[in-house]
């Protein structure tokens, strides 16, 4: 990721609310390992994270569901527009899930998810897109899907055949990295093509692509 203020290198700029310490220390070393990442402030609870946004401007902040003062849903509603959020929580629950989304989340990953989906997710945010943990958007899926068969009676849209491919693997909760390895492609590539998938079906994020693939009978890999 390049910019153009002379051709160094973005940095993605960070703020991470957690009311545990142990898990914002952990944060920030794995994200300051990544040479394209840096993290600019902690809150200890939401409304530190919201005065934190507002005077650091960061470029996306990683924000936890339980919080002290301030849950991390209404912190969402509230820096929706203004800084990209990731919810970061240690419950797979569509309580937490939902209003999360709604509230215009860019990106839900649980706290298992791993170094790497972390760093991806904060990129993935901060380039504009959305990333979902592939365990909360499998079973997504499987609760939007449940009380109907997949049809192809919705109006249609015009993807190439390898959009429907790439709708297919989104659909089993594969990550860009995942996708590219499995179709011997770039993640570059990879990410492309989500990006095109979501302009022309017009959803906000991977849950959006994989219902589409669901309800259209797309071929989804096990």
């Amino acid at each position: 990721m390049t910019s153009t203020n002379g051709g160094c290198p973005r940095v993605i700029r960070v703020l991470v609310a957690d009311d545990q310490e142990a898990v914002r220390r952990s944060v920030r070393r794995i994200l300051e390992a990544q040479p394209d990442i840096e993290v600019v402030g902690e809150a200890v609870d939401g409304l530190a994270a919201l005065e934190l946004a507002a005077d650091l401007r960061p470029d996306v902040a990683l924000v936890d569901v339980r919080m002290p003062r301030l849950d991390g849903l209404e912190v969402t509603r509230r820096l929706s527009g203004l800084v990209r959020v990731v919810v970061l929580t240690t419950f797979d629950l569509d309580e937490y899930v939902y209003p999360a989304l709604r509230h215009g989340a860019a990106g839900f990953l649980l706290k298992r998810s791993g170094p790497s989906l972390l760093a991806e997710a904060v990129r993935a945010a901060a380039d504009g897109e959305s990333l979902i943990s592939p365990s909360v958007t499998v079973r997504l899926l499987k609760h939007v899907t449940a009380p109907r068969r997949p049809t192809r009676s919705a109006a249609p849209v015009a993807l190439t055949e390898r959009e429907v491919e790439i709708a297919g693997h989104v659909a089993a909760g594969r990550t860009n990295a995942d996708i590219a390895a499995e179709l011997f492609i770039s993640a570059g590539t990879v990410k492309t093509h989500v990006a095109s998938i979501q302009r022309k079906l017009g959803v906000a994020n991977r849950v959006g692509i994989a219902v589409h693939a669901w309800e259209m009978g797309y071929p989804v890999p096990q």
